[in-house]
Parts: C-alpha cells; structure tokens; sequence
C-alpha cells in the first residue's frame, strides 16, 4: 500500500488512475482488491473506483462509492467519493472519453450523479440510459478489502444491490433527446486498446 500513501490527493489519485492500463479481463471477469490490482497492474472501473476509495482512506477521507445504475443494455459504472469543504466529487476509472473525474463543486450527491447523465448513452444509438444511482456506499464495513487475495464479489453484489435513487421524472422519460452524431463519435474514444499487451 505505500504507492497508495503517496497519493495524497484525489487530484494525485485520478492521475495515478489514468496512467494505469485497462484491465479488459482478456482471461475472465475480475474484481479485483486494491493490492491485485497494484500486483497486476490493470483496473477497471470497479477496481479503480475501489483503488482510489483505498488511497482516500490512507488520507483520512471515508472509503466511499457511488453506483451509477444503467438501463438494461448498458453497463453500470461505479466511482469512488470524496468531500472536501463540504462539497462532493468523484474519481473514475474508464476507457472512454467521458463518465471521468470531478471536481469538489457538487452540493449533493444527486447534483454529482446527474453531471453524468448527459455522457451516459449507448454508442450504436444514441440512447441515454443512466437511471439512478446509490447513496454513498461505505467499504469500511468489509473486512480486508484492500488487501485480500481473493475477488471482491461480495462488494460488486452489495453495490449493485444498495438502494438507489431513481434520476428521471416517469413523466419525462420520452423527453429525453438522443446523443447527437457528434457525441456519439466522441463517446467511442478510448484510452487502451485490446491489442495492448499490458491490459
């Protein structure tokens, strides 16, 4: 964990996160602890999202994620938290272009779920697909989570299965306008390609 001590920031951290490959689970699905993942070398969104909560603990920040609940189709995406001042942002691990970083300027946790809506659709059709999200979901309540040597199934269940709160009005669901031609283009950047030999 002494790589993580160093990252004494979520500035520190997102940077870390970025600089470290995509894990594309070429040999299986993975979840990863933080200690397999600094062992291996590679993240993806659950893993790094649970990385970053890691490093904020080491720095007196709660281990806190946020799950960002997608429609079916699509695939949710977790963050890690934190709180400075009074005001909530979010660290990310992805591939693409959006759905990243945030900065502390977010009074609430809706206020930071919904900062992703715009970004969260389905690349072939435009469609926005981010649901609901979930109240900060702690990790200290799991023992050994940054340090086990087996999957952390148990942390990806609970967080998909927290309760969450739904983020579009019923009523206005069919006015909801697709992703542009534009947007979608730069939806499908990505930072690592399969082909990478580190990922």
């Amino acid at each position: 964990m002494d790589a993580l001590r160093k990252l004494r920031t979520p500035i520190a951290i997102q940077d870390f996160l970025d600089f470290l490959p995509i894990n594309h689970e070429k040999h299986g699905e993975t979840c990863m602890s933080p200690s397999q993942v600094l062992k291996m070398k590679k993240a993806h969104c659950l893993e790094g999202a649970v990385l970053a909560a890691a490093a904020l603990s080491l720095h007196g920040h709660k281990p806190l994620l946020m799950n960002l609940k997608s429609s079916p189709g699509d695939q949710d995406h977790a963050v890690a938290l934190y709180r400075i001042n009074g005001y909530w942002g979010a660290i990310s691990k992805t591939n693409h272009a959006v759905l990243r970083f945030r900065d502390p300027v977010y009074r609430t946790i809706r206020e930071l779920a919904l900062s992703y809506f715009h970004e969260y659709f389905m690349n072939n059709t435009g469609r926005k697909t981010l649901l609901a999200y979930s109240k900060p979901f702690n990790l200290a309540r799991f023992p050994n989570w940054m340090t086990r040597e087996d999957e952390l199934w148990d942390i990806a269940h609970a967080l998909r299965d927290a309760p969450h709160e739904l983020l579009v009005p019923a009523k206005n669901k069919r006015h909801l306008r697709k992703a542009s031609a534009l947007e979608r283009k730069a939806g499908k950047l990505i930072e690592w390609e399969k082909r990478n030999p580190r990922t």
